[in-house]
């Protein structure tokens, strides 16, 4: 008999957050079947030229505390 996605959420919790992460990306990769043709070249582009970025001081890096502070108060 099949599992519910709760009873199989609630296994996959179980495992390691390596393993959960292992298994989050193969369940995305899923739903991620038709890549738009040159997307992964232009994510790659948009990467690179952010670390670029904050490797030349252009921008500064917020940390995570003070951005979800800032979200919060809107």
């Amino acid at each position: 008999m099949a599992r519910s996605a709760r009873e199989l959420f609630e296994e996959a919790m179980r495992l390691d957050p390596k393993e959960r992460a292992t298994l989050m990306r193969l369940l995305i990769d899923t739903l991620d079947a038709e890549v738009e043709e040159g997307a992964e070249d232009a994510w790659r582009a948009e990467v690179e030229r952010r670390i670029a970025e904050l490797d030349s001081g252009a921008v500064e890096a917020v940390p995570w505390e003070e951005l979800r502070a800032r979200l919060y108060q809107r």
